[in-house]
């Protein structure tokens, strides 16, 4: 059957953190070389890599304003070592610090103006139903300074996955539930749960999702490699249904194709093949998991008409 092309228009691709051949870079540091410095150098030294992530957002932004890609993922580190328990600070503790803030705030306004959608997605470290309180302690505060950030910016999504099972997906799914007191409106109001390749499918984040009011990033790549009773079709339909404002979901492809040993790996773009026919009509956010960052974006951007 012929696809509608005016409906391809309402999918919004995403790209994610970084930059295959376009020169746009996010700086870094270590804990070692943070150490190694004493504290006013090594806040002015974080200072400027901040600011120049403000200034790397900013032509990110304008790289998918001009190659009309309509969602950009921020990565996580866009200030760097901001809560580690030995390295981190306030951005008061910065020098300039109210104007490194100023200066995301702007890339709020220009995404915006255009209609670009921004979203995190903390690194794996991130596990809300740890039974180790010291990993709830560090969760909460990593939720809690990229809120912080999202809230500059104006980006709606923070995502998470479901963490560990502990031999108890129940009880596991429950300590997630009650961990989430501990988060600040900004935070809770932006937390997404994602299902993943390995623990947890759609079907066992759906009902919590449901009870907590959590909009489900539904991964379809992940399903397919960690299955459950629901069809893509039905998981689409049960995860849109979490929303309260456009869904956002994922989309990757196997490095080796579906027969290959390592199917959880992603390629280098995506294969038209991996993409739902029934999301092709839907007003969608689908970040693109593909390791040729931009150049994937762009080749599923023309395999689907767009």
């Amino acid at each position: 059957m012929k696809k509608n092309p005016a409906r391809v228009a309402s999918i919004r691709l995403g790209l994610c953190c970084s930059f295959s051949e376009h020169p746009i870079k996010f700086r870094n540091t270590t804990v070692k070389a943070n150490s190694n410095m004493e504290r006013k150098a090594a806040l002015a030294k974080l200072a400027k890599l901040c600011a120049e992530n403000a200034e790397a957002l900013q032509a990110a932004l304008q790289f998918c304003l001009d190659n009309r890609i309509g969602c950009f993922r921020i990565n996580s580190q866009i200030l760097p070592l901001k809560t580690h328990v030995d390295c981190g600070y306030t951005m008061a503790d910065l020098p300039e610090g109210d104007e490194i803030v100023q200066r995301f705030r702007a890339c709020g306004d220009f995404a915006k103006k255009h209609h670009i959608r921004m979203s995190f997605h903390p690194d794996q470290f991130v596990v809300l139903n740890s039974p180790r309180e010291e990993v709830v302690d560090r969760s909460v505060a990593e939720l809690e300074y990229q809120a912080e950030v999202a809230e500059w910016v104006g980006a709606d999504v923070v995502n998470i996955h479901g963490g560990g099972a502990y031999g108890d997906k129940e009880g596991a799914l429950e300590a997630f539930a009650k961990n989430l007191s501990r988060l600040s409106d900004r935070a809770r109001s932006r937390l997404t749960l994602e299902n993943d390749d390995t623990t947890y499918a759609p079907s066992d984040l759906l009902p919590l999702c449901r009870t907590e009011g959590i909009p489900l990033v539904y991964d379809v790549h992940h399903h397919r490699c960690k299955t459950d009773e629901l069809s893509v079709e039905k998981a689409t339909q049960e995860a849109m249904g979490t929303w309260d404002r456009e869904p956002l979901f994922h989309i990757s492809s196997p490095i080796e194709g579906w027969d290959g040993a390592a199917p959880k790996r992603h390629h280098d773009f995506i294969d038209i093949a991996d993409f739902p026919d029934c999301w092709r009509d839907k007003d969608l956010t689908i970040e693109v998991e593909a390791k040729a960052k931009e150049l994937a974006v762009l080749r599923l951007r023309k395999d689907l008409g767009g």
